[in-house]
């Protein structure tokens, strides 16, 4: 997708919370803008939001080889894309959007996933920007992951990006929410399981999909079932226990922050120090000699 607009390594990331079905978000910025139509995209199966950052005046928009529309667009507004249309823009002015590429098969495994109709379409005025403040808090919120995948947990992008696949499905495609919300949280087997499977891992390398799998749950039922018995979704459940694990090491004197931080799951120390201090409100070594006191 980056490579359409002439910027090549974009950050990005792909998930995949659904097996054979994935999300990918690409933070496409265009400080030198090459005045003319980006590349055209390969027409395929699946479409596109941009959630733009960056003020767009008088763009114009084509699609299916016409301009339909040129108009303003404002930071923070969405805009929705039909890969099956070949959209373009003019690029005449510097850029900046995060980009959700979704295909119809992740489309198609949500609905399936929730036991709902499948979508074909989504509704949009094309070239017009949408302000969704759904998409808007989700994409922000992912921004640090685009920018530094090592820093953040699978489980926390799969969580968020369902959310996403999820709204827009709902939003866009009309698709059924869930008409009878989950009463009761986790078995106590599937709680103890569930909990093993993340605590067993403190990466976060382990995928929603299969630790619901563990459970015989879908996805979607797994997380909101799993948010019911604990009060945390997930990945914030994980957090958790990450900094916990972190504070019984640093209990002791044998290990050094950046051994305890690979150890806990974190990327590196300064990752480390970030999340602690956040959560804790000292950082590692601070707390650490508080406790010495």
């Amino acid at each position: 997708m980056s490579e359409r607009f002439g910027v090549e390594d974009a950050p990005h990331i792909v998930t995949r919370t659904f097996q054979r079905a994935e999300i990918a978000i690409t933070d496409v910025r265009i400080d030198q803008p090459f005045g003319r139509l980006s590349d055209p995209i390969p027409c395929e199966d699946a479409f596109s939001i941009s959630l733009v950052m960056r003020d767009l005046p008088d763009t114009a928009y084509w699609e299916e080889g016409r301009e339909v529309v040129q108009r303003a667009v404002r930071a923070g507004e969405c805009l929705v894309h039909d890969l099956r249309r070949s959209p373009r823009v003019l690029v005449d002015k510097p850029m900046h959007s995060l980009l959700f590429y979704l295909p119809q098969s992740t489309l198609d495994a949500l609905a399936d996933d929730a036991n709902v109709p499948r979508i074909q379409e989504l509704r949009y005025d094309p070239g017009v920007g949408v302000l969704d403040e759904t998409i808007r808090n989700l994409g922000l919120s992912l921004l640090p992951a685009v920018r530094a995948p090592n820093e953040v947990s699978r489980l926390f992008t799969d969580h968020v990006t369902l959310a996403v696949a999820a709204h827009i499905a709902q939003t866009y495609g009309g698709m059924q929410a869930h008409s009878r919300p989950v009463q009761g949280g986790l078995a106590p087997w599937q709680e103890k399981r569930s909990k093993d499977m993340l605590a067993g891992d403190l990466s976060g390398a382990t995928s929603l999909a299969e630790i619901a799998g563990a459970c015989g749950l879908s996805v979607s039922h797994f997380s909101r079932a799993f948010r019911r018995s604990t009060g945390l979704a997930p990945h914030a459940w994980l957090l958790h226990v990450r900094v916990e694990a972190a504070k019984t090491m640093l209990r002791g004197r044998g290990s050094s922050l950046s051994m305890i931080a690979l150890a806990c799951g974190f990327a590196d120390q300064s990752h480390f120090t970030r999340v602690f201090t956040r959560r804790v409100g000292l950082s590692p070594g601070a707390w650490r000699k508080y406790l010495s006191e």
